[in-house]
């Protein structure tokens, strides 16, 4: 049974849901019946009349009942000489002008008696009228959320995309005053800037990044956006600025290094969903591509439309048979895309043979065209001998890219093949050491006795200046397999050699440190230059029986540069480290 309690908070929950009326209705409920009236002085022109979200642009003056002007926005009677511009029901404005704007006609002038509160230097009995001149009005985009850049489309453009960071732009602009004068004319050719990089005012900038490519707009700009800017001298002192723009073209531009040096360009868009439907790791790619030289001739060396009788290149990502910088690119390419490629010469042909008429440090241009690609072929469905071939190409491919020193191509070949320890002397060739023991670790982590990722990890301890890790590492070698026992000694070896080097480094920097008098400034002895410490190991057990991994012919070598305050305090490299502080300095 209800009662009279559970009536109550039934009815007390139905009112709480109705909506709770806006500030604009409670405003027009204050409005008294007859206290809002229009006279019409001049008719306007057509039949349209402005709507709740368009912008209007308007002249008002203010008069008492006497006639005496209280403010206007007409230079005659001591304005600006610039219009009011609004948007209905969303600007903050006048609640008579509100109403009395939409029964409007383009051009009209009326009379609006408002009942709105005068000036403080007016009796406070005395009335206050609107003379309103409606200049036009146009559905808008607004783009700031104060209402300080917005845009009227004059002519649609193609396509959906618009402009952002770091797209480079090309566009027509132009720009007047609010009052019509002009301060930007329209040059010979277009502005040609980068999307993000403050080159344009603000506001503009804002605008073009609602902007489809061909479309043709007005961007309207008030003062607080109207930011300085190396292209455009915009004067100060303007309420607001309206730019003319035509949108000609927008490049997608990728700095693929973060260092601008390997630059792509999108000159076409592709058919896909990016990067979804590029193309995959080992996928077989056909492309046609224009390769030149960036000197005062831009010298053509290669085009396949003519020099490969007109027929694509083909070949296959991951596999090293074309410049690094290249497949770079390709890789972040959709189907049908063009892109214009700027190689600096070690992502070009100086780490990769040279075609004839390029010469050794040359900086490339290279025009790529993707047609199209073939996925990696899918192990679903195979038989284990057929498998067993897969991964055992994708395994010697990872060898020879290893021995060529490209080891982010090996290591993704390894990747795929599940060779942790192979990945992990990639990681150690470039200079990665603690990924390199995490990969050791996968495997230590299933089989503790694995001596050749205990190998492996003691060399990247050893790396690190880890010298305590590393001994443990190299001493459970000799204890699980006796035949390892002569690499371990001599990676012990090393490792003694490598200690006192760095403790002889660190008395000979502070030697004298202590020795002055105070008051006095100590200098600590000159480092001398380190030396390369290359570890290079045999390694027996590169062939092993009963499925294990295919070992590199060369094991990790190169060791990075140790600091001064990982040799003096190892563990504390580490915990650094791991807070995100990979340098340190001692004052």
């Amino acid at each position: 049974m209800a009662t009279e309690e559970d009536a109550a908070t039934a009815e007390f929950t139905s009112q709480k849901k109705k909506k709770e009326p806006s500030e604009l209705e409670k405003r027009r409920k204050k409005i008294v019946a007859g206290s809002l009236m229009k006279a019409e002085m001049r008719p306007g022109g057509g039949d349209a009349r402005p709507s709740e979200g368009d912008q209007v642009i308007y002249h008002c003056t203010v008069r008492t009942l006497d006639g005496v002007v209280v403010q206007s926005t007409k230079s005659e009677y001591g304005g600006k000489g610039t219009p009011v511009r609004q948007v209905l029901g969303k600007s903050k404005m006048l609640l008579g002008l509100l109403e009395g704007l939409p029964t409007m006609l383009k051009g009209e002038v009326a009379m609006d008696d408002c009942p709105v509160l005068p000036p403080s230097n007016f009796p406070k009995d005395d009335e206050v009228h609107f003379e309103v001149q409606l200049i036009e009005f146009s559905k808008v985009k607004v783009v700031s959320d104060d209402f300080g850049v917005t845009k009227q489309v004059l002519q649609d453009g193609q396509g959906w995309e618009s402009p952002r960071e770091p797209y480079e732009v090309k566009a027509w602009i132009s720009a007047k005053t609010g009052d019509g004068k002009v301060i930007l004319s329209r040059k010979q050719e277009p502005y040609f800037f980068t999307f993000g990089k403050s080159e344009v005012p603000k506001g503009l900038e804002m605008g073009i990044g609602t902007m489809a490519q061909k479309e043709k707009a007005v961007i309207y700009v008030t003062s607080q956006h109207l930011t300085q800017s190396p292209l455009m001298s915009i004067e100060a002192g303007f309420d607001e600025v309206h730019f003319e723009v035509e949108l000609v073209h927008f490049i997608q531009v990728r700095d693929m290094l973060g260092d601008g040096r390997l630059i792509k360009r999108r000159l076409r868009d592709g058919k896909g969903e990016f990067p979804m439907d590029c193309p995959l790791h080992d996928s077989l790619l056909r492309v046609h591509y224009k390769g030149k030289l960036l000197n005062e001739e831009n010298t053509v060396f290669y085009d396949t439309k003519f020099d490969n009788d007109g027929q694509p290149l083909e070949f296959s990502s991951g596999e090293g048979t074309v410049p690094e910088g290249f497949e770079m690119a390709v890789r972040l390419m959709l189907p049908g895309e063009i892109a214009l490629v700027t190689s600096p010469p070690d992502y070009a042909y100086d780490k990769f043979p040279r075609p004839p008429n390029v010469p050794e440090g040359a900086q490339v241009q290279w025009e790529i065209e993707l047609l199209g690609f073939e996925m990696p072929r899918d192990w679903t469905g195979l038989n284990f001998q057929s498998i067993m071939d897969e991964a055992a190409k994708i395994r010697n491919t990872g060898n020879r890219l290893f021995k060529e020193g490209k080891y982010e191509l090996a290591k993704a070949k390894y990747e795929k093949n599940l060779l942790y320890l192979n990945v992990a002397a990639c990681y150690l060739k470039l200079g990665e050491c603690r990924k390199s023991i995490e990969e050791c670790n996968k495997v230590l982590d299933a089989n503790p006795a694995h001596v050749k990722a205990l190998y492996r990890r003691g060399m990247a301890y050893m790396t690190v200046g880890d010298f305590d890790e590393a001994r443990t590492d190299f001493e459970m070698m000799m204890k699980v397999d006796k035949s390892s026992e002569a690499e371990a000694k001599a990676a012990l070896a090393k490792l003694k050699q490598n200690k006192l080097k760095v403790e002889k480094r660190t008395r000979r920097q502070f030697q004298g440190l202590f020795d002055k008098k105070p008051g006095e400034i100590a200098e600590a002895g000159v480092e001398e230059k380190e030396e390369q410490n290359t570890v290079e190991s045999t390694d027996n057990h590169d062939r092993e029986d009963g499925g294990e991994e295919d070992a590199l012919l060369e094991d990790p070598a190169n060791p990075a540069r140790v600091g001064l305050f990982s040799r003096l305090w190892p563990t504390g490299k580490r915990l650094l480290s791991a807070l995100g502080l990979q340098r340190c300095t001692i004052l």
